[in-house]
């Protein structure tokens, strides 16, 4: 009988892919791996792990290659990571389809990978979302943004991780973000098109669907504007039993208005003046940490579940206890070559504290993108209670440390300032 294999569609370099990796292994799935580029993905190398390189965007290359390894493996399922868009689930729902293997609709995923459609659709559902427009060149943008009212966001129709998403303000930001997404500096499209959208504001929260049940709500600190990157997820989120009502209905709002129902499905929305109004819809299980989180704080592994629906079992969702679990980015306050980092050791070795992970190395560059590839780490704790939980959390990121040494800018010296010694970044705390 031939091997049960698990094919991966491209990989995560936060570790989100080890993780598949090693749930697949522990089911008794071969994972092998298809990219355009397997060598970006660290854990290829030190796994030992099975690649294939493909062009992940054509779904005829992706096709044959999958043709081939049924030659030697009984593919059991195929499933895969945003890189750098959500668009290779479509390819992963596709695959799915042609293979006649357990998977989400085509269609349906396709609604949600662009931006602008999903839009349309929840508007049309009657869906509480930001007031929006489309916009294909600077007319267009300062258009939509004249007719919504500063301040706005801007943001590409395709892409994950808030790559190329900002708050304008006034004229000059928007006139200097539009150019750039126009330029295709954050996502490449051949004809990029931009979001225009009124800037909901209120507490962020994070909705995880397994199927048509809301499986969990965590709360969401993105600090401060114009650029939104996570700093701290808290699971689970400490909801009025009326918000948390609220917050299920218009997340099976979505569901009905996008087409989903299968397999796993993450909503970001903010609790505004108006209650709860959608920011975006994902087709996919929520990236790292939540998958962490969500083990430590109800005892289930979404990961090896998610393969489980992946391959055709069936899936144990029953919560096994109720604590309560926070990560914190770490987040440096500019841009330059790390000199040193410490202290991960130390923080890791204080109880109650699950996990410690850095991503940069020293002597290494800094180069904040205002977007998810400005985290160099994340501290993750758990205990009995929200309070507790963070102040271990707390304790952790104080003991963690690190220098950076600040690019020369025009007209300095090529003689570097001297190293500026930044602790972990102080966060303002969501709504708890």
């Amino acid at each position: 009988m031939a091997r049960r294999a698990l094919i991966l569609v491209e990989g995560s370099k936060t570790g989100y892919g080890l993780l598949y990796i090693k749930a697949a292994r522990l089911l008794n799935l071969h994972p092998i791996t298809m990219s355009a580029d397997p060598d970006q993905y660290d854990y290829i190398a030190s796994e030992s792990v099975e690649a294939i390189r493909v062009d992940t965007d054509n779904i005829d290359a992706l096709i044959q290659e999958c043709s081939r390894v049924r030659s030697t493996y009984d593919i059991s399922g195929i499933t895969g990571f945003p890189s750098p868009s959500d668009s290779v689930y479509a390819m992963v729902a596709k695959l799915c389809q042609h293979f006649d293997l357990p998977g989400p609709s085509p269609a349906s995923v396709e609604r949600c990978c662009d931006k602008f459609v999903q839009r349309q659709l929840l508007a049309e559902a009657a869906v509480p979302i930001p007031v929006f427009g489309l916009a294909a060149n600077a007319t267009d943008v300062e258009r939509c943004a004249e007719e919504i009212g500063l301040p706005v966001i801007l943001k590409p129709t395709v892409g994950a991780g808030s790559t190329g998403v900002r708050l304008c303000r006034n004229v000059d930001e928007l006139a200097e973000h539009a150019t750039l997404l126009l330029r295709g500096q954050h996502i490449s499209q051949s004809s990029p098109r931009i979001l225009v959208e009124e800037f909901a504001q209120g507490s962020h929260y994070s909705v995880d669907v397994m199927g048509n049940e809301v499986f969990g709500i965590a709360a969401a600190d993105f600090g401060h504007p114009p650029h939104f990157v996570c700093r701290e997820y808290t699971y689970p989120a400490v909801l009025t039993d009326d918000e948390h009502s609220r917050i299920v209905d218009v997340s099976m709002g979505c569901l009905r208005a996008l087409g989903l129902g299968w397999g796993p499905t993450n909503i970001d929305l903010r609790w505004t003046k108006l209650g709860p109004v959608v920011i975006e819809v994902n087709p996919r299980l929520a990236a790292t940490p939540t998958p962490q989180l969500v083990k430590l704080a109800y005892g289930v592994d979404l990961i090896t579940e998610h393969i489980k629906l992946v391959v055709g079992d069936e899936w144990d969702l029953c919560k096994r206890y109720s604590h309560a679990a926070a990560a914190r980015s770490l987040i440096p306050d500019r841009d330059g070559i790390l000199n040193w980092i410490e202290g991960e050791n130390k923080a890791a070795a204080i109880p109650g504290v699950a996990e410690v992970r850095l991503y940069a190395e020293p002597k290494g560059p800094i180069v904040r993108k205002g977007d998810w590839r400005d985290r160099i780490g994340y501290v993750i704790a758990a205990s009995a209670t929200v309070s507790g939980t963070e102040a271990i959390l707390q304790s952790a990121v104080d003991l963690i440390h690190w220098s950076i040494t600040p690019y020369p800018t025009v007209g300095e010296s090529e003689q570097p300032a001297a190293p500026d010694i930044a602790t972990a970044a102080q966060v303002v705390p969501g709504k708890r």
